[in-house]
């Protein structure tokens, strides 16, 4: 969908094998990932939580999650009234709902309690939001071969952006809100299993790439 040549410094799958191969490659993937459900979840996890997680999966990367926000996204590129409200959506929709299927499926089968998987759920879109806020002040602070990417990309675009909208510094300061937002949720969790969360929430904060 961003049609770049380049990610995490190789060429893309579209730019290596056509665009034809490269989206059904994506469709393949995207079948698979039910199928892994559905036949490698382990014998133990009972049956109505695996229904469950399959469920969730679906509204995550469907027209409630993740195709909502890429529908949006698309359509706003070179609207000069797109605001932040409307760039939250994309973001929550586009990127936080993939991070949030990924932690919220594991909590369902790991057997978390409906309080439990929506405090995840709020962890989740904390730094679904933080991954895309830092990403936006990368693409303007960063080059190509510091990202693996093109750098500037969305300038070019003329996406709007939350530097674009708030100011670098500003972007800083509410990724830096994300995070602590992102961690408080995770309080009361055991430290011990709750440290790879963290750890992760730190990562996307200060990544340089």
């Amino acid at each position: 969908m961003d049609n770049d040549d380049l990610r995490r410094g190789k060429p893309t799958n579209h730019i290596v094998y056509g665009e034809s191969v490269a989206v059904l490659a994506g469709d393949a993937l995207l079948a698979f990932a039910f199928e892994h459900i559905a036949v490698a979840t382990p014998r133990n996890v009972h049956p109505s939580r695996i229904v469950r997680a399959i469920g969730e999966l679906a509204k995550v990367i469907g027209g409630e999650g993740l195709v909502a926000g890429q529908v949006v996204d698309i359509s706003s590129e070179g609207n000069s009234e797109v605001g932040l409200k409307e760039l939250e959506f994309i973001h929550i929709h586009k990127t936080a709902k993939l991070l949030e299927g990924s932690v919220v499926l594991g909590a369902i089968l790991g057997g978390g309690s409906d309080d439990e998987v929506e405090r995840l759920r709020r962890y989740a879109r904390d730094i679904g939001l933080l991954f895309q806020v830092v990403d936006d002040i990368l693409d303007v602070t960063k080059s190509s071969q510091e990202l693996g990417k093109t750098a500037g990309k969305d300038l070019v675009a003329d996406k709007v952006t939350y530097p674009k909208l708030m100011g670098i510094e500003k972007s800083r300061e509410f990724a830096e809100k994300l995070n602590e937002e992102a961690k408080e949720q995770l309080v009361g969790f055991d430290p011990v299993k709750a440290a790879p969360l963290i750890a992760l929430a730190n990562y996307i904060a200060y990544r340089q790439n």
